[in-house]
């Protein structure tokens, strides 16, 4: 019965999100509009259940380009009001629509001249003649099986904020530098802010050896510096390519003569490289992308091609990136 039941709240929660899909119309592609073209901030309001969404809502604007905001209606008609200006946009919640808070703030919003999207379920609703723009959230039925809790229309709601809030991210062209902008604390902020420049060995620290030198000489380079390999540089600097450990195991097949040879029978000639302006996360993609055999480091070079440092997985791991 348990399970059933829980079963049952989640297909009418689903359900309720299917059936927005329809309601994806000209109305919604003006919400849109309106909110690109507001010179102000959008401000989120709404009571109760609806309320906590709404703040959800405003957090999700918030943090994808949209300045924004929640606004609890009672604290509005007690002051808070003076936070709206006629140069922003109301985003007002109530699926009854007639939510006595909500309903009150309506002409005050209206006096100073901000422009209102309501999300409710009623289409003849108060809140819904006096807005600007009506986005439908109606649902069948609540989950609540008294149908008093209010459960697939909050869902309904949210993910129709969360529709609006990636489609303005999307027209806004938003990009993942943008967003590590706002997100800067945590293993989030770590993974889009942290660049190459950060993590990589470089200066003493960064292995290399000089073109012409021995696979011997190499392997004393590659265990003095502990990062598993070598980048090989011309007279000039220029990454010419890079010998790993692995490389030096797999030809020890061929006896240890190979160890007098240059390195440029070993090496790999055009390994692949990264600059030190680029994200770790990057350079992670690039270590992951499919390969005969796995890149555990990356030579990172500067505009003209010179060797300039080293990053290894492990700097990625200790930094959160991975």
């Amino acid at each position: 019965m348990i399970i059933e039941q829980a079963k049952q709240v989640l297909d009418i929660e689903a359900d309720a999100i299917r059936a927005l899909i329809p309601r994806i119309n000209g109305q919604f592609t003006e919400a849109v509009q309106m909110i690109l073209s507001c010179q102000g901030r959008v401000i989120v309001t709404g009571m109760g259940k609806s309320g906590l969404v709404g703040k959800k809502i405003a957090a999700s604007l918030a943090s994808t380009g949209t300045p924004s905001f929640f606004l609890h209606p009672a604290e509005g008609i007690h002051g808070d009001l003076g936070m709206v200006t006629a140069k922003d946009v109301v985003i007002a919640l109530s699926y009854s629509g007639e939510t006595n808070e909500v309903i009150s703030i309506l002409p005050v919003i209206r006096r100073i001249g901000a422009k209102i999207i309501s999300m409710t379920g009623r289409e003849q609703s108060t809140l819904a003649k006096n807005s600007d723009i009506f986005i439908d959230v109606a649902v069948e039925k609540e989950a609540c099986p008294l149908g008093l809790a209010p459960t697939a229309s909050t869902t309904a709601t949210l993910a129709m904020g969360d529709a609006l809030a990636v489609v303005l991210l999307s027209e806004r062209r938003f990009t993942c530098e943008d967003f590590a902008l706002f997100h800067p604390g945590g293993s989030l902020g770590r993974k889009l802010l942290l660049t190459v420049e950060h993590v990589m060995h470089s200066g003493p620290d960064n292995p290399v050896i000089q073109i012409g030198s021995t696979v011997k000489e190499a392997l004393f380079v590659i265990t003095a510096k502990g990062l598993g390999a070598t980048s090989v540089i011309d007279d000039k600097g220029g990454l010419s390519g890079l010998i790993t450990d692995g490389d030096i195991r797999r030809s020890l097949e061929a006896g240890l003569g190979f160890l007098n040879m240059p390195v440029e029978k070993v090496m790999t000639k055009t390994p692949r490289t990264i600059t030190q302006d680029k994200l770790a996360a990057q350079a992670l993609s690039l270590m992951e992308k499919n390969n005969p055999r796995p890149i555990t480091v990356l030579p990172v070079v500067d505009e003209a091609g010179k060797s300039i440092g080293m990053i290894h997985l492990t700097d990625l791991l200790r930094q959160g990136v991975v």
